[in-house]
């Protein structure tokens, strides 16, 4: 019997044992309130000592592995927000394939019908804070690493696969420093061939090969502070900021749509000015959201966000908060076969090739010379809202399907 046919024959005939244990690590992961923010909203969250504290997943983890048996190795720019990396595989062929989950996520929010952090089943689907965006996804690449070593094919592999659990992928300081994904690249810990990231949704019928840029800028308003009774002494910048923000509603980008990516999108997220009711507000600021397309270059948006404000009168300052290139790559890659060649065989249909507006560690991958795609279980409406959700079964296929990819890229 064939690598493969080992892998469908044991997920047939112990799929009930198999969803057991997926929810089970799946609850265990989601009871942690890893929750990452930037450090200027940290106290909204006064249960957190520090951004993120994955290192409560990454006990999970480790104790996963061990008891699975699977090697790992733990690097950590700062103590208490760990990236673990099992490994599987002789890597005589020196082909990586790299399976990452982030074991961060964003902040719970209003609106939900239970307990964010206790998770709950109903109609197949398992509700809760991270069920989706990461860490069923992320218990479904353990299971298989596990299902692996017990059939005995890790020995097998003539590559290395590589289960991540990582830290640091759902917010970012103004700093810039990394603490997940491009830590492990600056710092040269990590060099994998290939990449499948399990974080764009899309029940696994659509593969992410572009992904646009994701910039932020912000536009500081500058008027002059005067007493409330008296406004004709100040400059209020908060009406100077909401002549430009008419500008920008009307805004044009100078770009060429990607056949793949489309069109550039801008969204303005945050306005912030004034002290008080009784104060003419010195000062006024705005954070936008851009998502560019490749030929988009940083000189020409500030170019044209700089532009925008002369046409206003008063003062403005444009900044970059943050700033990384869109990107594509060709559908024709090996990644992309194994996937549709599984798929097609296993679950039925073929996924299809896309672009994205949203960001994921296959950018930064593909960045690093690493052939990268998003592929993964989960409804993409989901992401990031109360009441989220993922497919049990489908994580469950993702599992079979982790294996199955791995037999191909790596043999």
């Amino acid at each position: 019997m064939s690598q493969k046919e080992k892998i469908k024959q044991y997920f047939q005939e112990h799929n009930e044992r198999i969803t057991r244990e997926v929810v089970a690590l799946t609850s265990r992961l989601v009871k942690e309130k890893t929750v990452n923010v930037v450090s200027a909203k940290l106290p909204e969250h006064p249960y957190l000592k520090f951004r993120g504290e994955e290192y409560r997943c990454g006990n999970i983890v480790k104790e996963f592995l061990n008891n699975a048996n699977i090697p790992y190795q733990e690097f950590a720019r700062m103590e208490g927000r760990p990236n673990i990396i099992g490994t599987l595989g002789k890597n005589e062929s020196g082909k990586r394939l790299l399976m990452p989950g982030h074991m961060d996520i964003v902040p719970a929010g209003d609106g939900w019908d239970t307990d964010p952090f206790e998770t709950y089943e109903k109609d197949g689907k398992l509700f809760g804070r991270g069920t989706l965006d990461d860490k069923g996804p992320l218990a479904s690449i353990l299971v298989a690493g596990k299902i692996m070593k017990e059939l005995g094919l890790a020995d097998e592999l003539k590559g290395q696969l590589m289960l991540a659990a990582l830290s640091d992928e759902e917010a970012e300081d103004p700093d810039g420093i990394d603490y997940g994904i491009g830590y492990l690249l600056e710092e040269n810990l990590i060099d994998p061939t290939y990449s499948i990231i399990p974080d764009i949704g899309e029940n696994m019928v659509n593969i992410d090969i572009a992904e646009k840029g994701r910039t932020v800028f912000k536009i500081i308003a500058r008027g002059k502070q005067a007493h409330g009774s008296t406004p004709e002494r100040g400059v209020n910048a908060v009406y100077m900021m909401a002549r430009l923000v008419k500008e920008i509603e009307k805004m044009k980008f100078d770009y060429t749509p990607h056949p793949v990516l489309g069109h550039p999108t801008l969204n303005l997220g945050e306005i912030n000015g004034g002290a008080a009711p009784n104060i003419v507000p010195g000062s006024c600021e705005i954070t936008l959201d851009i998502r560019t397309v490749p030929g988009m270059t940083r000189e020409k948006v500030i170019q044209q966000l700089t532009n925008l404000t002369q046409k206003v009168q008063g003062e403005f300052e444009v900044s970059v908060m943050s700033w990384n290139e869109p990107h594509a790559i060709d559908p024709k890659n090996e990644v992309v076969d194994a996937i549709q060649k599984n798929a097609r065989e296993v679950l039925g249909f073929e996924p299809q090739c896309f672009g994205m507006g949203g960001g994921t560690y296959a950018k930064t991958l593909n960045v690093a010379g690493v052939t990268s795609v998003g592929w993964g279980p989960g409804d993409d409406e989901m992401f990031h809202v109360a009441n989220e959700f993922v497919d049990i079964k489908q994580l469950v296929d993702f599992a079979m399907m982790t294996c199955l990819v791995a037999v191909d890229l790596l043999n």
